[in-house]
């Protein structure tokens, strides 16, 4: 490929990372909202949450960018460029997967930690952050690495605005280059590497979150065990001679 076929692939893989960071947040911000909200005391609160929920997983994330980008701007007035139209259509639906695995992990904390917040007589909000989320926020990493892929490969969809995001870069160079095997292999390999480097990044996190809790050494290997102090074998020693 020339380097202007180059350039113009480099610039689809930079406006994928955008869409996918810009989506990403958008969707953790909804994950924990909506699944905090779908464990609160309220009914209300737990069936307008859930009533979120059903709607967004039950509908396709691409005909959701079409509703996004071409049916809801003309009903207010106003226009989105296709980067935040991505952005809303891919985080409001993959934010409803996450708020699924927010719930679950919640609900999977020992009810004796919660009972344990309430013998402190902590608030709900203090129990939330102080006992609840240290603990489930590590069984979330996992299948939140597993949702971050297939928002990245999510982001291909955004090609049908027009957006030139990697896949419709790829086109593109296809196109002028008459050329599928070879470009779509590069392709593929873009993708990969972009998600492997995002598993590797996700599971340095669970280390540091598990190790933060207990559950694991943040080095990754055995725990490490002090040696005893002398003085301490000593007192030890005497007070068995002792008995």
């Amino acid at each position: 490929m020339t380097s202007g076929l180059w350039e113009l692939v480099l610039k689809g893989i930079w406006v994928t990372v955008q869409l996918l960071v810009f989506s990403a947040l958008l969707a953790a911000a909804v994950s924990f909202v909506v699944g905090i909200a779908r464990t609160h005391r309220l009914w209300m609160v737990r069936f307008l949450a859930g009533f979120y929920t059903e709607v967004f997983r039950g509908t396709s994330a691409l005909i959701m960018i079409f509703w996004v980008f071409f049916v809801l701007p003309p009903a207010f007035g106003w226009q989105l460029v296709p980067m935040w139209a991505g952005t809303l259509a891919l985080g409001l639906t993959y934010g409803a997967y996450g708020s699924e695995i927010v719930r679950g992990a919640l609900n999977s904390v020992d009810p004796a930690q919660r009972e344990g917040g309430i013998a402190l007589s902590f608030t709900h909000a203090q129990r939330l952050r102080l006992i609840l989320l240290p603990q489930a926020v590590p069984e979330m990493i996992p299948p939140f690495s597993n949702l971050l892929i297939e928002l990245l490969k999510g982001t291909a969809l955004v090609s049908v605005m027009g957006m030139g995001d990697l896949a419709f870069s790829g086109n593109l160079v296809r196109l002028a280059l008459q050329e599928s095997a070879e470009i779509y292999t590069y392709i593929l390999l873009i993708y990969f590497v972009i998600a492997f480097l995002l598993t590797r990044l996700m599971r340095g996190l669970e280390k540091r979150l598990k190790a933060g809790v207990g559950r694991a050494p943040a080095d990754g290997g055995k725990p490490k065990v002090s040696a005893a102090r002398p003085e301490t074998t000593a007192v030890g020693a005497e007070a068995a001679g002792g008995r």
